[in-house]
């Protein structure tokens, strides 16, 4: 059985290497926040979110299986939560009853594969009883093959059948057991035999004076021949010890799948409780191939900033279609860089099957994410902070493909400001050449008015908004570049003139 909650055609992999830009990535865009609130403090969960927020998918209809199983889980949060306690019972009961641990004889293996299978069979039931009862209201490809599985896998007949063979295997009347002699007498050919139906009427039995078999019995004291009986038992036991424990690993394996696809489904469900109780939206966005330009957005807004203040942050809206380069200027603490971390959560989001923190979203699927940003000074430096700035961009060169998404955050201002947009202007052209989509937010006047020269119809230039007084409102506008971002405003309202 598969459970295939996160992708139609495959396991989860949760060992999967993550991207090199990762941590980046995490540190950037302060993704942190965004696994500390799906994970509410559970380790494992933390690690399935990270996993499935920085693998991101890359077709639009893999994207749409996991989006739709997500709108499931949403509308029946209560029953994915159900499903989700039974692979953790199971690993309850594993580590309070010690199951297999201290197994190593044919006959300890089996004791233990029955334990299992017995716990196993009762969680079952519940899964089943789970299927037959709330199967119904989901409407996904995912949940109604995952739902039909069970109830096709898991039927009473099953049941009755594994319970059946479970009781076999405790061997209650003893093990009956078939062998042959070999070379010097040994025994060979030990088979596990099913017990001869009874035969006769019970009083012939009680009254017999002989015994309807050969048989021996062995003194209480004797160590030695308790031994080899013991070896003899076990060497008729060693097939079907291995089948036994082969089908609770089966089972096991089944139960742990079940409870690593889920818990991306827990995450989510805790993330958007989490931004609906500060009174957030949150949409699941359109997503097309990476060939296309599509990147519209209304109400997007930074969920790690709304998660963190715990009350309504200002969005942004967007129209970067056919766009490859989207410029951002404008006022000193205007919401450019929360506006940047926004595109980015929003790419990741939408690209790991989330629905993303916006009223509307749509764009394309990218084949990687990056980012550069501004770093402050690190006495651990060995070099300038250009020369910094210049090594993260060559190891991003490395790893960047065509269709990728990159966001520049103050890059390459560790310089003069002709020097330092000669640079920027050069890499930014380079990969647009190699149809890469950029988002730059800078404050270097010279490199944005270059661009707004080109008149290129390719080219998007935002402006964060500064009113009349001096204030911020946070919003973004397309409009071209000022010669300045008024640094003054700051330094006013920090020294109070």
């Amino acid at each position: 059985m598969k459970v295939l909650l996160l992708h139609p055609d495959r396991d989860f992999e949760p060992k999967a290497p993550l991207p090199s830009q990762s941590e980046a990535l995490i540190q950037d865009l302060e993704l942190e926040t965004l696994l500390q609130t799906m994970a509410q403090g559970d380790k494992f969960l933390y690690q399935t979110a990270r996993q499935v927020l920085l693998n991101s998918l890359h077709d639009p209809s893999e994207i749409s299986y996991r989006q739709d199983i997500l709108r499931d889980c949403l509308t029946h949060p209560e029953v994915i939560r159900q499903i989700y306690q039974i692979p953790l019972e199971a690993i309850y009961r594993k580590q309070k009853h010690w199951m297999g641990i201290f197994s190593r004889t044919p006959g300890g293996i089996l004791s233990s594969a029955v334990q299992m299978l017995e716990m196993f069979v009762e969680l079952l039931r519940r899964l089943e009883q789970i299927a037959r009862t709330e199967g119904e209201k989901f409407h996904s490809a995912g949940w109604q093959r995952f739902f039909e599985m069970i109830r096709r896998e898991l039927d009473e007949a099953y049941f009755l059948q594994v319970e059946h063979h479970l009781r076999q295997l405790r061997f209650r009347e003893g093990v009956w057991l078939s062998a042959r002699l070999g070379q010097g007498n040994e025994g060979i050919d030990y088979v596990l035999c099913t017990p001869n139906p009874p035969q006769g009427h019970w009083a012939r039995k009680i009254f017999s004076r002989r015994s309807p078999v050969y048989s021996f019995t062995l003194h209480p004291r004797d160590e030695h021949g308790a031994r080899a009986l013991g070896d003899l038992r076990d060497r008729g036991l060693n097939l079907v010890a291995n089948a036994a424990a082969q089908s609770a690993d089966h089972i096991d394996n089944f139960l742990n799948a079940l409870r690593q696809e889920l818990a991306f489904y827990i995450c989510a469900l805790n993330l958007a409780e989490a931004l609906t109780a500060i009174g957030m939206p949150f949409c699941f966005p359109e997503m097309v191939s990476a060939e296309q330009r599509k990147h519209t957005c209304t109400g997007l807004y930074d969920a790690a900033l709304a998660l963190t203040v715990k009350q309504n942050v200002v969005g942004n809206s967007l129209n970067a279609d056919k766009k490859d380069l989207v410029l951002i200027t404008g006022a000193n603490q205007g919401g450019k860089s929360t506006f940047l971390r926004s595109i980015g959560q929003a790419q990741l989001m939408a690209q790991s099957g989330l629905f993303t923190a916006a009223e509307q979203f749509s764009a394309n699927v990218v084949s990687g994410i990056f980012t550069h940003y501004r770093r402050e000074e690190d006495a651990t430096m060995k070099s300038g902070k250009l020369d910094e700035e210049l090594g993260r961009m060559s190891e991003i060169a490395s790893h960047v493909r065509p269709h990728a998404l990159i966001l520049f955050n103050e890059s390459f201002a560790a310089t003069n400001e002709r020097e330092g947009s000669e640079i920027a202007r050069q890499i930014v052209d380079a990969l647009l050449e190699r149809h890469i989509k950029v988002f730059f937010v800078t404050h270097q006047y010279e490199l944005a008015r270059g661009y707004h020269r080109q008149e290129s119809p390719r080219h998007l230039f935002l402006r964060a908004e500064r009113k009349s007084d001096g204030s911020r409102s946070f919003k973004l506008h397309p409009a071209p570049p000022l010669p300045t971002s008024y640094g003054v405003d700051v330094y006013r309202k920090i020294f109070n003139t």
